[in-house]
């Protein structure tokens, strides 16, 4: 059983879990993609950075960057968890997607999900 996200309170009074591997990995992912290093107290390397380039130029080494950043954050973070077999990150006015392909451990089903933020 995993915390579930976002934070809230279930129907029992209690703090909302979920048993879904599925559900847990994109919270996870989530978390990890869209948390600035140095945001969290007591983990201070946690996150990717990667919603820091949402508004810089785009070019071939601002790809090559974002893949790194994201490939190495999900494998320091959540190698235990599930391995990324596909990435593919895009920008346009002000709106960063990331989708991401990966197998959860353990298994051997391809799984897709997309992230999308808009910039503030």
């Amino acid at each position: 059983m995993y915390l579930d996200q976002n934070y809230r309170i279930d129907g029992t009074g209690r703090t909302a879990t979920t048993q879904d591997a599925r559900r847990r990995a994109r919270n996870l992912l989530e978390a990890v993609l869209f948390t600035a290093p140095g945001e969290r107290v007591n983990r201070p390397e946690f996150g990717s950075g990667i919603y820091e380039m949402l508004f810089d130029a785009n070019s071939d080494a601002l790809e090559t960057a974002a893949d790194f950043l994201i490939r190495s954050a999900v494998q320091q973070h959540l190698a235990d968890v599930l391995t990324v077999e596909a990435l593919e990150v895009s920008r346009d006015e002000g709106t960063l997607q990331i989708t991401l392909t990966y197998v959860l451990a353990g298994g051997d089903e391809r799984l897709s999900d997309v992230f999308t933020r808009a910039g503030d």
